[in-house]
């Protein structure tokens, strides 16, 4: 029995293992197609190395090669690293405008504009309440009305700037809770650094780590939202990993270098959230504003209110009514029954109090508008990016269940070919006996 005769076997047996391979292959992307980070996988089939054979040719003694069927090189992992890189980009934009724009609508709600609660709503009513009182200079009821007006407005500018202070205090709490040694950026750079070291080993062991890839991705992915992400690829299959603008890699082979400081440059989540708790950002300069409007309406009522300060504190904090209602001045001269100075601050309506006031809230509607409108822009492109990510890398059932059957023909055929070589050995050992082999 000749060597190529029982080459032929194992060559058709080669060809059933590498496609039973490609069917396994194609079956755990059919089981991921729904897993978060998956990559589709392909097993690349390669030749054997042929055997060869000498002196085949019997009129010119030149040999040959004698192919020895097939084999699986590798399990591919389908991935674009340009379209990775471009999502990330695009993904810490998404975050800093999604908190942008989150943080700025909670700062809208606090103005609560327009409304009968709101600021200039109050306001008005403060303003009418002098009007009254000019119209009836003597009447205590009127000047209590002032009073409780005043009070109440008052009452709401410092509730405003109390509640504003509060979401640049909880900005600046998510930045130190994400950013905390057991915060989402340690956590994921432990599990980015562990990833690089059993990627490392599995290279080195000849073994192809695909789904740690994939893992790592994913990763990668999450990490971008919080802040600028890029990655560089290392020889040896580790990633080191720049985070924001911190001044080191954030991940170096199996090494984490947390934590470092960041800024508003950083991007990303984080960045945002920097950007709006720090003292330029656009929640400080809503309570500069306020505070603003608070020290022009103290100003301009206590310039005429002379005997007292109607008015007490300089800042939307701090603002107070500081005289009871039997010490609410109407005339500049003490006569009864003046209304001069009641009137004159009634005229304050449409003043710069409000005219600072309305500026502020035009401010706040442009800046929620326009972090809104950043929102859907970014939303719309990291959708798009993302798309063509799974354009390469995802699963498409049709695609798989037709290399299923792909598959499964190679495989029977193989099965034939194997099949065919038992009978025709089976055959030529039934007719020549034991003697003649």
């Amino acid at each position: 029995m000749s060597i190529p005769t029982l080459q032929g076997l194992q060559t058709a047996l080669s060809g059933l293992l590498a496609e039973q391979q490609a069917i396994d292959v194609t079956g755990q992307n059919i089981a991921n197609a729904n897993t978060e980070g998956y990559s589709r996988q392909v097993a690349t089939l390669q030749t054997n190395e042929p055997m060869r054979i000498a002196a085949l040719s019997p009129t010119n003694g030149e040999g040959g090669q004698l192919g020895t069927g097939v084999s699986v090189a590798t399990y591919t992992r389908i991935r674009n690293s340009y379209l990775d890189a471009q999502y990330r980009t695009q993904n810490a934009e998404l975050g800093s405008a999604t908190t942008q724009a989150n943080e700025l609508q909670q700062a809208q709600g606090v103005f609560d504009e327009p409304s009968s609660a709101g600021i200039a709503s109050q306001l008005s009513t403060f303003w009418s309440a002098w009007g009254e009182l000019a119209n009836a200079p003597s009447s205590e009821a009127a000047k209590v009305a002032v009073v409780s007006a005043g009070t109440q407005l008052a009452d709401t500018l410092n509730e405003v700037s109390s509640q504003l202070q509060t979401i640049r205090g909880q900005a600046a709490q998510q930045y130190t809770t994400i950013t905390g040694p057991s915060g989402e950026v340690q956590g994921d750079a432990a599990q980015v650094a562990a990833l690089n070291q059993q990627i490392k080993l599995s290279l080195q062991a000849k073994q192809q780590p695909n789904d740690l890839e994939d893992r790592r991705d994913l990763l990668l992915d999450k990490l971008s939202e919080l802040a600028n992400v890029t990655v560089v690829k290392e020889a040896d299959g580790t990633d080191t990993v720049s985070f924001g603008d911190a001044g080191e890699p954030l991940v170096e082979g199996s090494q984490v270098n947390w934590p470092q400081a960041l800024t508003a440059a950083a991007g990303g989540k984080l960045g945002a959230l920097l950007e709006l708790s720090g003292p330029g950002g656009a929640l400080a300069n809503y309570q500069t504003a306020l505070d603003g409007v608070a020290a022009s309406l103290a100003e301009s009522v206590n310039a005429l209110h002379t005997t007292t300060p109607f008015f007490t504190g300089t800042t939307a904090a701090t603002i107070a009514v500081a005289v009871k209602p039997s010490e609410v001045q109407t005339s500049g001269n003490g006569s009864f029954g003046g209304n001069e100075v009641a009137q004159a601050i009634a005229n304050l309506r449409g003043g710069t109090a409000e005219q600072r006031y309305a500026s502020l809230i035009a401010q706040v509607g442009s800046d929620v508008q326009s972090a809104n409108s950043d929102e859907a822009n970014s939303q719309a492109v990291v959708s798009a990016i993302n798309e063509q990510r799974q354009s390469v890398s995802g699963v498409s059932l049709d695609e798989e269940m037709t290399n299923l059957i792909t598959f499964q023909r190679g495989y029977q055929a193989s099965a034939r070919a194997l099949t065919s070589m038992d009978e025709m050995l089976g055959t030529l050992i039934e007719h020549t006996g034991t003697a003649g082999m």
